[in-house]
Formats: C-alpha cells, structure tokens, sequence
C-alpha cells in the first residue's frame, strides 16, 4: 500500500508533471496532484504525491520539508484522511435564523 503526501505552499507555476519530476528523486511515485481552482484552473498552491512505499515517503518528508522550491519553502508532510464537508446550504436558500415568518 502506498503513502500520500500532502505539499503545500507550492508555487502557481508547479503542474503534475513538475511535481512528478521533483518527487521521483526519493523513489517511485505512483501519483503526483496539483489541486487547482475548478473555475480559473489556476492552481491552489498545494497538492498530494503518493509513493508505493512509506520509505521513500519519508525520505522525501526530509529532503523537501522546509526546502525551497520556486522561492517557496515547501511543506511536505503526511496526508490526513479528507473529512466529509459539513455543506451549511439548504434547498431553502439562506439562513434566516429559524422557521420565522415576517
């Protein structure tokens, strides 16, 4: 089973394939993911990097940690489980505070 990496502070210029190159030098990377913006495409600043071994995702934990990438310090530490989104909407449109009627 593999390890997920989390990535931030990444520079908007780094792309799957820039993300890919950098990681491989710790080992095999089975997937590399900038997360972008779902409207502009522009990237968030961060993404995962999965390895197919928790060694190389360590190795890659010190190496790159703190290192400067682009100019930015990167952080590079374990992924956490994404936890379900508490999504406040409802079909009725905003909040106004109850059942009131005005």
């Amino acid at each position: 089973m593999g390890k997920k990496l989390f990535v931030g502070n990444l520079s908007f210029s780094v792309n799957d394939q820039t993300l890919l190159d950098t990681f491989s030098q710790c080992g095999n990377v089975e997937s590399a993911k900038v997360i972008t913006d779902r409207d502009s495409g522009r990237s968030k600043g961060f993404g995962f990097v999965e390895f197919s071994s928790e060694a190389e995702a360590q190795a890659a934990i010190s190496k790159f940690h703190g290192a400067e990438h682009e100019g930015r310090a990167m952080t590079v530490n374990e992924a956490k489980p994404m936890e379900p989104r508490n999504d406040r909407r409802d079909s009725r449109g905003p909040s106004r505070g109850g059942n009131r009627r005005y």
